[in-house]
């Protein structure tokens, strides 16, 4: 926690999750198909008196949990991102207005997607461990062996799956996010990747969501 670099590591942790509950937003609000865990959200929100945001702090405890058989280490960056993520979509699902034409909704999911991989670069850039869905991934990789790309895919069809049938919204974006968020991340993570002097003990891969 100590350095000459550790306000700008708090200030692009902040920010960068700020910016990625308001690229989920944008996203939602394009009502072309949202992201795996998103769906999943917006399902158990069609059925229960909670906002999305609540719920994407709910499923992210729930995530926490399971990560303890799993033996994963938490970092202040993955409660942070738990606990800030779902407040700050709330505020963009405030914000950003429904019911517009079509291409102004592909507009909306286009923003999202680039606000949500360049808050991904910031935040993990940080150094402040994964986020709840990243380290559920990585800590099912480590304790089974598959392939991260495997475990990756399966956690998401499932996610989709449920979220599907409780009837969040699944579409094109959904295989867009799916297909581009990676090499997206990539991309925003070289940008802002803040150089440490020691290898971080938490160095997590784009994350499902």
């Amino acid at each position: 926690m100590r350095g000459r670099r550790l306000p700008r590591r708090i200030a692009q942790l902040l920010i960068g999750l700020f910016l990625y509950g308001l690229g989920i937003a944008f996203m939602i609000r394009g009502e072309i198909g949202a992201a795996p865990w998103d769906v999943l959200s917006q399902g158990i929100s069609m059925h229960v008196p909670l906002s999305f945001g609540v719920i994407t702090i709910m499923t992210s405890v729930v995530v926490l949990l399971l990560w303890l058989p799993l033996r994963q280490r938490y970092g202040i960056g993955t409660v942070l991102n738990a606990l800030l993520v779902g407040p700050s979509a709330d505020v963009g699902l405030f914000l950003i207005p429904t019911g517009q034409p079509l291409w102004v909704r592909v507009g909306f999911f286009i923003i999202g997607l680039l606000v949500l991989a360049a808050a991904t670069g910031l935040y993990i850039g940080a150094h402040f461990g994964p986020g709840p869905r990243d380290g559920l991934m990585t800590g099912l990789h480590s304790r089974t062996g598959w392939p991260i790309w495997f475990v990756r895919t399966g956690i998401e069809v499932v996610v989709v799956a449920v979220g599907w049938v409780l009837g969040g919204n699944v579409g094109i974006g959904t295989l867009a996010f799916a297909l581009l968020v990676g090499p997206l991340c990539q991309y925003f993570m070289r940008i802002f990747v803040v150089r440490m002097t020691k290898p971080p003990q938490h160095a997590p891969a784009c994350p499902t969501s």
